[in-house]
């Protein structure tokens, strides 16, 4: 039986989010949590792809591994991992997807509190229900914020920002691993992909030219990204004589968290991994071009956002519906003489 303390512990349960980039913007919530609630301790309940980034989040008390993968129903093994779930007697829950099968777990789970944001007919499983105001929380960084807070309660006047801790000895394995080298040519990141879809890919030609720049200016480059993304790297390394050095494919997220850690600039599109470059405090170009930099900016002061102002930008698209010369024009006409500027204004 658990002893009284335990009981009146404030424990909370954060249901995270299942995108890279809206897991790190959620450690924002939890560093405002711990300031506003010392002695809170804050469990995450998150899906394999994103649990590993909670373990770099010095505010998270336990990482708890959701058994589903994104988009997955399976009522039963959300039930089942309700009922040992009960036995944490959290206090508060607070559920950060908008979904109605997210709201599932901490329902069957009995937690008294369980807050959210109103969405997808989720009255009988929250209690806390939030109304959305899109103008009063225009980013994704402030509505989660927002859930950690009183109900109307005003933001604080400074947000936090994620700080992803790096592992030194993680750092000195993979360079070693991957035969890498920190000479005296600084480092020089890319990361061509996206997982959302093309429209918020810069063409792979652009990254090809700025890759063959830095290379010229005698800094290394090494490409980032998972094995989807080893197409894109292998077009970029065939154009480059094979002189950069592709990790696509070849690093965990944590990894990534590392290494990124130690470039000069990592030059993005707005992805998973321009997140972890800006949670990890190195200057970032962010190339936008169907989303929005007000939804998910960097949330860095190192940050240069590129983004052309068309009428159809933000469409959220994750492929361009325009056609014939139209078709993604918010990242072809963005040029990568626009991306060597604005390279240059942040390595000075």
């Amino acid at each position: 039986m658990p002893s009284m303390s335990d009981e009146n512990e404030d424990k909370l349960l954060i249901v995270a989010p299942a995108w890279i980039g809206d897991m790190i913007i959620s450690q924002a919530l939890y560093i405002t949590l711990k300031e506003q609630r010392p002695n809170i301790k804050i469990d995450v309940l998150a899906p394999k792809s994103t649990l590993g980034l909670a373990t770099r989040m010095p505010q998270i008390n336990h990482c708890i591994e959701q058994p589903l993968q994104h988009g997955e129903l399976k009522l039963h093994s959300r039930y089942q991992q309700a009922k040992r779930l009960r036995k944490k007697h959290y206090s508060q829950a607070i559920i950060l997807p908008n979904s109605f099968k997210s709201a599932l777990t901490p329902w069957w789970a009995h937690i008294k509190k369980r807050t959210g944001w109103l969405g997808e007919q989720r009255y009988l499983l929250l209690n806390d229900i939030r109304k959305l105001d899109k103008q009063q929380y225009i980013s994704l960084q402030e509505r989660y914020i927002a859930l950690g807070l009183p109900n109307h309660a005003n933001l604080p006047d400074n947000l936090a920002k994620p700080e992803l801790r790096v592992s030194a000895d993680n750092l000195n394995n993979c360079l070693i691993k991957l035969n890498l080298t920190q000479d005296h040519r600084p480092i020089i990141a890319l990361c061509p992909g996206a997982a959302y879809g093309s429209a918020k890919r810069w063409p792979i030609e652009y990254f090809i030219k700025i890759a063959t720049h830095f290379l010229q200016q005698n800094y290394q480059v090494w490409l980032f990204g998972s094995i989807k993304e080893q197409v894109l790297a292998n077009d970029i390394q065939t154009a480059t004589a094979n002189t950069c050095f592709n990790l696509t494919g070849k690093t965990s997220l944590l990894d990534a968290i590392d290494l990124l850690s130690i470039a000069t600039l990592a030059i993005c599109n707005d992805s998973g991994l321009m997140h972890i470059a800006a949670a990890v405090n190195i200057p970032v170009i962010a190339l936008y071009g169907s989303s929005s930099p007000y939804y998910t900016p960097p949330l860095t002061t190192k940050a240069s956002i590129l983004q052309l102002n068309y009428d159809c930008i933000p469409c959220f698209k994750r492929e361009c519906a325009l056609q014939a010369e139209q078709y993604l024009r918010c990242l072809k006409h963005l040029t990568p003489d626009m991306v060597i500027t604005a390279s240059e204004k942040l390595l000075t």
